[in-house]
């Protein structure tokens, strides 16, 4: 197996590349236009996770957010915010087939946030997954989602448009701690599949040409919950705009402008609350963050 190149990503270079990516926010757009996102996750006990995901990817610009739940989740979540579209289905012994019209209209689908390790609601999402695939939808997978392929990568394998976000344990239990016997799994995954692992300093991963983008250290040391949220949320926001603007390296402009952009929010929510951040305290720094970073200046 060829070497690994490793590619420090060139900061400025990636700002300006990725505001020709956000849209111009122009009068003849109608609702939908800047990005319709779903999200399939959210239990009893993990009802911020899938809000978190949401509510950043409405934030960061994209018009409309669906978030498909279990039953005892969806008044929670509702509860949050007006501003999603709650489907309490994951539980209903006909999720799938409640789920499949609500899919053709979304632009990317993230799976995994909140989930739960229920078996069956892992079968309906590993079911919708399928489904995604089958019909080509662009997917984020986070979480529990990743969960749902650790006995079963040959899911995403060959497929276009996936982008998996793992922290460092969870990539360990897709590829294993060997870096050798990682690279030579990863090489499976075919030319559609990137893999963001979250850490101190992200790597962005392209298997199928042995690339490892790797960005900067960033954010603070504070390391609160709902943080992956955030970042699946935004980013499929920033991959839908950077499908839809014909940018040859979608996923992996959306991965890095992510990457960046939520440790961009954490830095500034510390300089506010430092050791007391909370991943609501970084929802509420996106408008500014956003405006400072990746901004082009309005229409006259």
């Amino acid at each position: 197996m060829s070497a690994v190149t490793d590619i420090p990503v060139h900061l400025p270079k990636l700002l300006a590349l990725f505001k020709t990516v956000v849209p111009k926010l122009v009068n003849n757009k109608h609702k939908g236009q800047y990005g319709r996102i779903g999200v399939i996750g959210g239990s009893l006990e993990y009802t911020g996770a899938p809000y978190f995901a949401a509510i950043s990817s409405i934030r960061v610009g994209a018009d409309l957010a669906h978030v498909f739940c279990h039953s005892n989740a969806s008044a929670i979540i509702k509860s949050y915010s007006p501003d999603l579209i709650v489907h309490p289905v994951l539980d209903c012994v006909d999720a799938v087939e409640r789920i499949t019209p609500w899919l053709e209209r979304l632009h990317v689908v993230v799976i995994g946030p909140g989930l739960g390790r229920e078996p069956g609601i892992l079968k309906t999402a590993s079911n919708v997954l399928k489904l995604c695939m089958d019909t080509k939808k662009p997917v984020v997978i986070d979480a529990d989602g990743l969960f749902l392929l650790n006995d079963n990568l040959s899911l995403i394998c060959g497929q276009p448009n996936v982008i998996l976000t793992p922290n460092v344990m969870e990539f360990q239990r897709l590829f294993g701690e060997d870096d050798q016997a990682a690279r030579q799994k990863m090489s499976l995954l075919g030319a559609g599949v990137t893999v963001l692992e979250k850490g101190a300093n992200d790597r962005i991963y392209l298997p199928h040409c042995n690339e490892v983008h790797s960005m900067p250290i960033g954010g603070s040391g504070r390391r609160c919950g709902g943080q992956g949220d955030l970042l699946s949320g935004s980013l499929a926001t920033f991959f839908s705009w950077s499908l839809q603007s014909g940018e040859p390296n979608p996923a992996l402009v959306a991965a890095c402008a992510s990457s960046y952009f939520v440790k961009k929010l954490n830095a500034a929510a510390f300089q506010k609350f430092g050791r007391s951040l909370l991943a609501s305290d970084m929802v509420n720094q996106i408008p500014s963050v956003f405006q400072t970073e990746f901004e082009n200046s309005y229409p006259q």
